[in-house]
């Protein structure tokens, strides 16, 4: 997994609430679990005005021009700010994965679904919870500057605009420290590969007809 420690990028401003996982990323995508290659996917729904699955060509869909990932800045955006209950609906992983292929390093919303929330980490996308009222002036910036960019900070816990703009955030210690390490569960896991081959080796020794091939 990535690590994440500053990130700066713009900011693209998703003005709506409730967005669920099938809009993130449709239920025709959820036949793949190769984690990569979903970012042109992405809101599929939303970004295409005609159909599409894991096998039609890209470059033959037709693109809405009133979406706003279709439009220049941010086709290289790479902070989402959406309002509140992001991600819920179903618990597809495959969410986080769409964003985090896009380009997505962050989102920032008043709230997210739990396993939403949860999927993020594991995949070393952040999710900020900032107040409604903050989340309110964020959008206000980014309407009054298109393109508008943000440093967001994880050593620090903190947004920081251009103008000098600040919003501090909390986040889990214990998560905040995998995303700086760049750990998700079975990187956890391996830091400890050692003691597991050795508790192997042991157990082997100890009850070896629990190795015999069958």
């Amino acid at each position: 997994m990535q690590a994440f420690t500053v990130h700066e990028g713009i900011i693209a401003p998703l003005d709506r609430s409730n967005v669920d996982t099938d809009a993130i990323i449709p239920k025709q995508f959820l036949k793949s679990i190769r984690r990569t290659g979903f970012g042109p996917h992405l809101f599929d729904d939303w970004r295409y005005l005609d159909q599409g699955g894991l096998e039609t060509e890209i470059a033959s869909r037709r693109e809405n021009p009133e979406f706003i990932l279709n439009t220049a800045p941010y086709r290289d955006a790479s902070i989402l700010l959406a309002r509140e209950n992001f991600g819920c609906g179903s618990s597809r992983e495959h969410a986080v994965w769409a964003l985090e292929d896009f380009g997505f390093r962050c989102v920032i919303a008043p709230s997210f679904a739990d396993i939403f929330y949860n999927n993020c980490f594991k995949n070393g996308v952040l999710p900020v919870v900032l107040e409604a009222a903050e989340v309110d002036a964020l959008f206000k910036a980014a309407e009054a500057e298109r393109g508008l960019s943000a440093r967001v900070d994880l050593v620090e816990q903190r947004i920081v605009l251009p103008g000098g703009q600040t919003y501090d955030f909390d986040i889990d210690a214990y998560r905040r420290k995998n995303m700086l390490d760049g750990l998700d569960d079975i990187g956890l896991t391996l830091q400890h590969a050692d003691e597991i081959r050795a508790f192997e080796a042991r157990r082997a020794q100890e009850k070896p007809w629990l190795f015999r091939d069958l």
